[in-house]
């Protein structure tokens, strides 16, 4: 009789992965503009302010605060307007006492000029004179020299994964490349005598093979470099002989596939023979992907998991996702969206295990409902009509209809 799993909850299965990984990130450079996504190696320092001069936050005419104090629609202030601030330069005229110069939003101040008044508070007696209607404060309406960023300013942390708006920050103080962290190279091979390749047309008791692409897109999303290895047949050697070429080809290894109880003796062998220290956890307490295999090879990351892939799927955000930002040096991976739904249907648990349940959310009524999705570990369109995953605890028994549950969006 085959022997039992001894599971290990997911969150220590996940710390016991990363506890025996080294934390060496490589690193490269590259073109700020096709960063995105990647995670910072070496901090960017500001080496001057932002802005780089006083400019305009509003249309209107730039003034010296003083000459607009008591200033009121009954009682307004009267200043002579003596030209215009240029877009794109610097004015050359010193603004005096009782004087005004037109300004654009974005536009330099002039030297003498210490606030903005918005055109709305303005209005035109002739055509070289404007009442202001309201007092301004030295500093209103206007973008100091480095209120944004001073010099020597970390302009973001080592391990931040830069967003859209980073990008845009790096570049203002021009900052068009940067250190990250090197993807990593992840190997994917695809097991057994069933799996055919997705061109080919299945003869009876074969199915095309549908975990290698999405696990790879798995990969990708976390910032890795899927490589396909190709199916392997269920055979020790061959197995050993595409598993060793992968693993010395890439950085990190996943097993699609050779983790159920009827060939995980032979999948575990292979990863053992593979590097040290080998396998960590077999078995973790999650429904599905119950027989996952966690391992570590000579300082790589090696998966194994389940070939079902509904199954795939969980174990792949579950292990692969943080181990692989966890690689490129990011302590705070991405969070992912979560909505908020109540429960259509009873989902009954067992206390011990972490249960993952695809649902398709409805609205009803102005309100988000989860239906759950029902069906095998092994039938992807499960996955494919759903929208997300929400996720029973592992100390409860179940969730009840009408309860309000979290979804993780995929």
């Amino acid at each position: 009789m085959p022997e039992l799993f001894t599971v290990a909850p997911p969150h220590l299965a996940l710390q016991t992965l990363l506890d025996h990984l080294p934390r060496e990130v490589h690193t490269e450079t590259i073109a700020t503009a096709s960063a995105l996504d990647r995670v910072l190696a070496e901090s960017p320092i500001a080496a001057g302010p932002l802005p780089s001069f006083a400019r305009s936050t509003m249309d209107g005419y730039a003034v010296r605060a003083a000459d607009t104090f008591g200033a009121t629609e009954s009682l307004p202030a009267y200043l002579t307007v003596i030209g215009e601030s240029p877009m794109g330069r610097a004015p050359t005229i010193e603004l005096r006492s009782g004087q005004a110069l037109i300004i654009h939003t974005g536009g330099m101040l002039p030297i003498g000029a210490d606030a903005v008044v918005q055109i709305e508070r303005t209005q035109t007696s002739t055509a070289t004179e404007i009442e202001v209607m309201r007092a301004v404060a030295p500093g209103e309406n206007v973008l100091q020299i480095g209120e944004d960023v001073k010099p020597g300013d970390q302009l973001l942390p080592i391990g931040h994964r830069l967003r859209p708006q980073d990008l845009g920050g790096l570049m203002a103080m021009g900052i068009t490349r940067v250190v990250v962290a090197q993807r990593p190279r992840v190997g994917v091979l695809a097991t057994g005598d069933e799996v055919i390749d997705p061109q080919a047309d299945p003869q009876p008791g074969q199915v095309r093979d549908v975990n290698t692409d999405t696990i790879s897109g798995i990969i990708d999303r976390a910032g890795g470099i899927p490589q396909s290895g190709g199916i392997i047949r269920d055979n020790f050697d061959a197995l050993y002989a595409a598993a060793k070429r992968m693993i010395d080809q890439s950085e990190a290894l996943v097993l699609s596939a050779g983790s159920s109880v009827s060939v995980r003796d032979m999948t575990s062998d292979v990863i053992e023979k593979l590097g040290k220290p080998g396998v960590l956890v077999h078995g973790v307490s999650i429904k599905p992907g119950k027989p996952t295999i966690l391992a570590v090879c000579d300082g790589k990351p090696v998966f194994g998991l389940p070939g079902n892939p509904v199954s795939a799927m969980v174990v792949g955000d579950l292990f692969i996702t943080p181990t692989l930002w966890h690689m490129q040096g990011c302590d705070r991976p991405p969070v992912q969206h979560t909505v908020k739904a109540r429960l259509s249907h009873n989902i009954a648990s067992v206390p011990g295990r972490v249960d993952y349940i695809q649902v398709k959310l409805i609205e009803r009524d102005g309100e988000w409902w989860a239906e759950p999705v029902f069906g095998k570990s092994n039938l992807i369109y499960t996955l494919v009509k759903s929208d997300g995953m929400m996720i029973i605890p592992i100390d409860a028994n179940g969730v009840q209809a009408g309860e309000i549950v979290d979804v993780k969006m995929f």
